[in-house]
């Protein structure tokens, strides 16, 4: 069953926390996700949504459960979803557990391990198809979406990864012993 509108309208830490498990399909792929990164908004320093009015993207504005896409380090797609922390809350999607599409996804990243198909960010995007196209879309449409999943596990919280301002904030959250986190 696909996510609701509510699911993402709610705190942007618990919707970070509770992404996890969930399974995100576009077209032929699936994968669990396994690690996500909550940002804040304005008052984040780590945040997109923290800079100057005149350079938040539109995406970044439209309501909870939209996609917000973006390049960065310049040549990786980051795919996050928004949620409703206050202004500008979004959750960065870290890594997925490959389930569906797997020979896809390996000629899309033109390797055959499975462990590096999508255990980072950009990793993920590009195995999955995952471009700028895919910028604002509604996650309860039929393109993109997510998949309720409601195995139990237990999540490790730490700091975020790649920041320059913001990462001591406890705001990384990660399916204890997954094999596909980016880091541990």
């Amino acid at each position: 069953m696909k996510l609701s509108r509510n699911f993402y309208s709610r705190d942007t830490k618990t919707v970070a926390k509770e992404l996890l498990g969930k399974i995100i399909v576009h077209k032929k792929c699936k994968g669990k996700i396994v690690e996500t990164e909550a940002y804040l908004g304005r008052k984040d320093p780590g945040a997109i949504g923290s800079r100057k009015v005149k350079n938040i993207p539109k995406s970044l504005l439209l309501s909870p459960g939209h996609s917000f896409v973006y390049f960065t380090y310049g040549n990786h797609w980051m795919f996050n979803i928004i949620a409703k922390e206050s202004l500008l809350g979004a959750v960065l999607i870290r890594a997925l557990e490959p389930l569906e599409g797997i020979e896809l996804m390996k000629k899309r990243r033109g390797t055959k391990e499975i462990k590096n198909l999508t255990n980072g960010p950009g990793k993920l995007t590009s195995a999955f198809g995952i471009d700028k196209s895919h910028d604002g879309l509604h996650l309860i449409g039929d393109d993109l979406f997510l998949e309720d999943n409601r195995e139990k596990f237990k999540i490790v919280t730490t700091t975020r990864i790649g920041l320059s301002k913001g990462q001591d904030k406890l705001l990384r959250y990660y399916i204890k012993d997954n094999e596909f986190v980016s880091k541990k």
